[in-house]
């Protein structure tokens, strides 16, 4: 019979020598990895969240950039809310969004329904139609936009052949946001990538047995695309609107910085920024800025909330 010795114990110390070694192990990957963020965590406590702090402070001051902030409470609130020129970007704001958003994205899905098919030079079609994306955000893109626009341009010499003469668009105060708007669509490439991907992840089976059944082109988008690409759908509308509540440059470029004419183009930034770097009100600028940031807030939720009633996910279906 064969006795089997116990290996011996080992000593406490060796025992405890070897968590303590992981600990450290962790602790220095730790380390390693929040000096690789620190650039970032340094750029958005300093750019970012600090500034953000700041206003919110502001927002209930007396500020001009020149004195120190005095506490009002919510005066810049109350005499924002009775201001006629704050209603009227507002409404601008409001008109630029209902207008701009849907139509920005109508063309976007048309494009990629168009490009989805399998064509010659599919690639150069998907780059000539992202590129005004690029550059359209540039002020170079806002001048010429203008040149475009103005008296005896382009545009007015177009519509006068078809016996519309109503002269320049940005002269024009009924015009004038418009033409901001056919700026907006023009860039319509990023959402058009976006509708793009999601049409690839359509399955082909779906439109075959549809097709077998006797469903034509509009019933099979109406039945079989929208719903499959209604996550995407949702989110274009989402980025869209917030970048549309948001939109300065255009209107302060081809406005030449007057947001007009008779104040046409005072969206709600434009408003901002001669509030705040014009008039030297800070105090006021930043309750606009916050209320903006609510307003947006308050949309985003609204949109949460009623994807439940047209978003379909495959997870919920299965």
């Amino acid at each position: 019979m064969t006795l089997v010795k116990e290996a011996p114990a080992r000593p406490a110390k060796e025992r405890s020598a070897a968590p303590d070694a992981g600990r450290r192990g962790r602790r220095r990957e730790n380390l390693a990895g929040y000096l690789f963020m620190s650039p970032w965590i340094a750029g958005f406590v300093f750019l970012t969240a600090g500034p953000m702090i700041a206003s919110l402070y502001y927002a209930f001051t007396s500020y001009n950039l020149f004195t120190p902030p005095r506490w009002v409470g919510l005066d810049n609130f109350t005499t924002m809310f009775q201001d006629p020129r704050w209603q009227k970007s507002v409404e601008v704001t409001l008109k630029y969004v209902v207008v701009a958003t849907p139509l920005k994205l109508l063309l976007a899905l048309g494009v990629a329904l168009l490009l989805a098919q399998k064509r010659r030079g599919q690639a150069l079609y998907r780059a000539a139609f992202y590129m005004p994306s690029l550059i359209g955000a540039s002020v170079s893109v806002g001048f010429v936009w203008r040149a475009l626009f103005s008296d005896d341009a382009v545009v007015d010499r177009t519509q006068k052949i078809f016996g519309a003469d109503v002269g320049g668009w940005i002269g024009n105060p009924d015009y004038v946001l418009y033409s901001l708007v056919a700026l907006s669509i023009w860039q319509f490439g990023a959402p058009m990538v976006i509708f793009l991907a999601g049409l690839k992840q359509v399955p082909q089976e779906l439109y075959e047995a549809a097709e077998m059944d006797g469903a034509g082109p509009f019933r099979r988008f109406w039945n079989i695309t929208l719903p499959m690409i209604s996550p995407v759908l949702f989110f274009n509308v989402l980025l869209e609107s917030i970048h549309a509540f948001q939109v300065f440059g255009s209107a302060y470029v081809v406005s030449d910085s007057r947001c007009g004419p008779a104040d046409a183009t005072l969206v709600y930034t434009c408003y901002l920024y001669q509030k705040g770097f014009k008039e030297s009100q800070m105090g006021f600028a930043s309750a606009m800025a916050w209320t903006l940031v609510i307003a947006v807030a308050l949309v985003t939720a609204v949109l949460f909330w009623s994807q439940k009633k047209w978003v379909h996910y495959e997870e919920a279906a299965k």
